[in-house]
């Protein structure tokens, strides 16, 4: 059952909640260095608000939307009707590298990486689909009370707990496999979340 398969507080929130978050997801994915021509990896790409940003960047580049829920991956197809470069695999976040083929340039975890049981794990996964010298984005929430991080005037975002620690350039975990190593951490990016 995909409810059983999913992290902890991960609830998809509406379609307005994503545009009063980011009015303007192009200037994130160009702010996060997703270039024309990668290989991209939306992972957990939800409705495919940041999926179409990075299809619109790569240009002749491919992107991939992956999420575990299947009815995510129909709304994120909508998103990106007409464009040409995408492609869509449904399954678990853990089993990325053997799904995706081939390795990518770049992946980017919006919004989910909070709620992974085991950050290092997923983080580990992330590094084998990806080419050697590939790059790992997390955008994730400020560890602000819950009641701080309001958006459209209500309390969003994950329990406080579970926000991942602020840090200062200060890598939050490093994990290597084969060629790649990883790391992940929080730094000032974006109003009221981080990106790595």
């Amino acid at each position: 059952m995909i409810q059983e398969r999913l992290f902890p507080a991960t609830g998809m929130p509406d379609r307005n909640w994503w545009q009063a978050l980011w009015p303007d997801p192009d200037g994130v994915i160009k702010a996060l260095g997703i270039k024309p021509g990668m290989t991209v990896v939306d992972l957990g790409c939800g409705y495919g608000y940041f999926t179409a940003a990075m299809a619109r960047q790569v240009g002749a580049g491919h992107v991939i939307g992956f999420d575990l829920d299947p009815k995510m991956l129909d709304q994120a197809q909508l998103a990106c009707e007409g464009m040409t470069n995408c492609e869509w695999l449904l399954g678990d976040a853990m089993e990325l590298s053997r799904l995706a083929g081939a390795p990518a340039d770049y992946v980017l975890i919006a919004n989910t990486f909070h709620g992974a049981p085991n950050k290092t794990a997923l983080a580990r996964e992330v590094a084998a689909a990806l080419k050697p010298n590939g790059r790992l984005a997390i955008v994730n929430w400020y560890p602000l009370p819950r009641e701080e991080t309001t958006v459209l005037d209500q309390p969003r975002g994950p329990s406080t707990p579970m926000r991942m620690e602020l840090c200062s350039k200060v890598v939050y975990g490093r994990v290597t496999t084969g060629l790649n190593e990883v790391a992940y951490c929080c730094y000032k990016g974006f109003p009221t979340q981080r990106a790595t």
